[in-house]
């Protein structure tokens, strides 16, 4: 049985490596090299796709402008999520259920039922290709999300802490950052995992929403395709550059979002 599950597992894990391990040696191909038959090594190793990637400016640009606008979402939506989840986990007022149901219905919509609305709003007040425009876009759907994941998390806080933190004379802010942010930090980890995994996979958005000084990574690489035909080489190197951040966020939180999954709501 022991053996059973071991094959199994080592078949599952070789069939979710492999497409990652081919983009890997083609990114180390010339493109001729690509097209001129299947090899599962490079016959003539280059770092000329990645060498085009760092020189050109309209290459490496994208990779600065994904990451700014997705860190500056994680930002604002932490910062909305963060009291409007305490609110909901320790107050109870008319309309809450409601409510929170209302801003998860939120989440569940696509991103293209909103794409005229933020493109015709963003028009005009001057927001269009500008970082912050896909960053409070994406907050309508981060921002639910980790309302929800953070209640949770706050829900399993007892309220005698609370009590006990204003009784010893702690005001509210004070209180909120010093005592209760840390009891939570591994929720605060998972809703950071969960919003930069959405912010930065995001296309038809950030796509829509830029033209070019915001224009994300995800939306460049689709210039690869011109008269000429795609460029394989430089598409492989550019998608193991993109792979890389996810694999960098999950690497630093890969112990708060464990935690989340056991203790959380996820």
């Amino acid at each position: 049985m022991n053996m059973k599950k071991t094959l199994g597992m080592s078949a599952y894990i070789l069939f979710l490596l492999l497409p990652i391990y081919w983009l890997l040696i083609m990114s180390f191909k010339s493109n001729q090299e690509i097209l001129g038959g299947l090899s599962f090594w490079p016959e003539h190793f280059t770092f000329a796709n990645y060498a085009t990637i760092f020189s050109d400016a309209s290459w490496y640009m994208g990779y600065v402008n994904s990451i700014y606008y997705v860190s500056l979402n994680m930002v604002i939506t932490l910062a909305v999520a963060l009291p409007a989840a305490y609110a909901f986990s320790r107050f109870r007022f008319i309309g809450d259920k409601h409510l929170f149901f209302w801003l998860l219905t939120n989440r569940m919509a696509p991103p293209a039922v909103f794409l005229l609305p933020f493109f015709q709003l963003y028009s005009s007040v001057g927001l269009f290709d500008t970082h912050i425009a896909v960053a409070l876009a994406h907050c309508l759907f981060n921002v639910p999300l980790a309302v929800w994941i953070l209640e949770g998390f706050m829900s399993g806080v007892p309220r005698e802490i609370d009590e006990t933190a204003y009784i010893d004379g702690y005001s509210f802010p004070r209180f909120f950052v010093k005592i209760f942010i840390p009891l939570i930090r591994s929720g605060i980890g998972v809703t950071a995992f969960f919003c930069f995994m959405f912010s930065w996979v995001e296309l038809l958005l950030a796509r829509t929403l830029t033209s070019v000084d915001a224009k994300p990574i995800a939306a460049v690489m689709t210039r690869t395709v011109s008269a000429s035909g795609i460029d394989w080489g430089v598409l492989a190197a550019a998608g193991v550059l993109t792979i890389l951040p996810g694999v960098l966020v999950i690497w630093f939180v890969r112990n708060h979002v464990a935690k989340g999954f056991a203790l959380g709501r996820v």
